[in-house]
């Protein structure tokens, strides 16, 4: 029973497959939802958007479904078979072509790095409209607190700060990378899952956060600088070595 696995409201990743990706492309991946489970292999989903711009995925077009489901991560292919409008919602009709089978996500590489970044706790309106999964805007010009990202991966981060953030609390962090040569900004919210005060440093903080709710194709992101600074660094290292054998 698919009831025993997923259930309606289950957070969704759509992600191409190989066959509908162009020369050079990469996988694109949309967030959905389960809207309503009609049978054993047919369900609506949510329509992704993108901002406030709906995706008007392909009908007969096949994708890799992402679930999250009860206690795991479950994965299968589907096809899509109608889009449609129902009660103000924009919808997905999928037909499951492959059976669910439990998904293991590759673990998170950490990049050790020293990225400059600015965070605040979220204001309780912020917090109200993530709790209830509807369009906000983060609140301009409040304070941010500096800090420092000591590493980086898709899955969170880990950041110095003299400002001490509660374990459980959702917090707001900006920090920028580089996309193909382009500084670009990125605005996410952690979860923060712990914190020390520093031995040698009295009045420092280490905060290991876990990202939350972030987009997907911001993740592939962020795992893509990722990859790039290590080539980056595993090319100096052989050129360095080369130079001192020279």
């Amino acid at each position: 029973m698919l009831s025993k696995f997923i259930t309606e409201g289950n957070k969704i990743e759509i992600r191409t497959i190989e066959r509908m990706k162009g020369e050079g492309s990469g996988v694109k991946v949309y967030n959905s939802m389960i809207h309503n489970i009609l049978s054993e292999d047919t369900m609506e989903i949510t329509m992704p958007m993108e901002k406030t711009k709906l995706i008007l995925l392909p009908v007969d077009s096949e994708f890799d479904l992402v679930f999250y489901g009860i206690g795991s991560l479950y994965q299968c292919v589907a096809r899509i078979i109608d889009r449609y409008k129902s009660n103000n919602v924009y919808l997905l009709l999928v037909e499951l072509t492959s059976n669910l089978r439990k998904y293991q996500r590759r673990e998170y590489y950490r990049f050790s790095c020293a990225l400059e970044m600015c965070a605040r706790n979220l204001e309780e309106e912020e917090l109200q409209a993530i709790e209830q999964r509807v369009d906000y805007q983060l609140t301009p010009g409040l304070p941010l607190k500096q800090s420092v990202i000591v590493d980086i991966s898709g899955g969170g981060l880990r950041f110095m700060s003299s400002q001490r953030y509660e374990p459980g609390s959702l917090i707001y962090c900006s920090y920028h990378l580089y996309k193909e040569e382009e500084r670009k900004k990125y605005e996410v919210i952690g979860k923060v899952l712990g914190n020390r005060e520093l031995d040698d440093r009295p009045g420092t903080f280490e905060h290991r956060v876990q990202y939350y709710d972030i987009d997907a194709n911001t993740r592939e992101e962020i795992i893509k600088y990722i990859f790039d600074e290590e080539r980056k660094s595993r090319r100096k290292e052989i050129y360095c070595s080369g130079q001192e054998n020279a």
